[in-house]
């Protein structure tokens, strides 16, 4: 008998609010939901997928994340998995850096990064399975960009991108908001040579005038695009440096200081 195939699992993106994305994962019966901002949103997708909730996902304790969770746990009283050191009550299973989770009612497993700098205790989950590589990292890394530093510091932060970059190029990147095309405009206005750059420009633009997403990336993509994964290239520095925003001479951690502030009032 050859062997029996894992079941599919798939990945359904529900958009809320005005620019976030709420993900879930399902095998076409069971499904769990990652950040769960708003409740309405998921129960319709759940309903009209067929689908029953097994299990909730959390990155990170702002409300845009967990805002939906009371009304979920009312109509389907399910495990909570999140960040052991980021203040979210309804966190029934805390996780950690190099934890693993199988997720109730799915054969699926996912491993949990530390990525704090957003929030002090922000997590990631990333999976391998049948061949693909997910990242579900809320808003530690954003399509060619990256989140504010409302908590942590920008050693913490570039710390945790460096994590992130540093897993397979085809991992899928499913980020939490769709800020795309305003990030790689501030890319190219930090390397304006950027071949690659010019070219997701166009690639998304295309999508987002079409309504479409363009989310999830990839790891190689934003390595080639994305300005808080590129801090250490020369390029960079140079531009920093002619803008007055570094001194010469200064640290990594010091250009991907310089480059979050620049994008805080860019």
């Amino acid at each position: 008998m050859p062997p029996q195939l894992p079941t599919a699992l798939r990945v359904i993106a529900v958009p809320a609010f005005q620019d976030n994305y709420l993900w879930i994962v399902h095998d076409g019966v069971h499904a769990a939901v990652i950040d769960p901002g708003a409740a309405e949103p998921v129960m319709a997708a759940l309903a009209s997928n067929h689908l029953t909730l097994t299990a909730i996902l959390l990155t990170h304790h702002h409300a845009d994340h967990i805002g939906g969770v009371p009304a979920l746990l009312a109509q389907w009283p399910v495990p909570v998995f999140g960040p052991r050191n980021d203040g979210i009550a309804a966190v029934t299973v805390p996780l950690g850096e190099g934890e693993q989770v199988e997720v109730p009612g799915l054969n699926w497993t996912v491993s949990v990064l530390d990525v704090p700098g957003h929030t002090r205790g922000h997590i990631a989950y990333v999976s391998e399975r049948a061949g693909a590589h997910w990242l579900f990292c809320g808003d530690t890394l954003f399509g060619a960009g990256c989140g504010r530093l409302f908590e942590g510091t920008p050693a913490q932060m570039s710390a945790s991108l460096d994590k992130l970059a540093a897993l397979p190029d085809n991992t899928e990147v499913y980020c939490a908001h769709e800020y795309t095309l305003a990030n790689l405009r501030f890319a190219q206005a930090v390397e304006p040579d950027n071949e690659a750059i010019a070219a997701r420009m166009a690639h998304d633009g295309a999508l987002r005038s079409r309504q479409q997403r363009t989310i999830p990336s990839t790891i190689a993509s934003e390595k080639a695009t994305n300005p808080f994964l590129r801090y250490r290239a020369a390029p960079i520095a140079e531009k920093l440096i002619a803008l007055n925003k570094l001194a010469p001479g200064a640290d990594a951690v010091a250009a991907f200081a310089a480059l979050r502030e620049w994008k805080n009032s860019f």
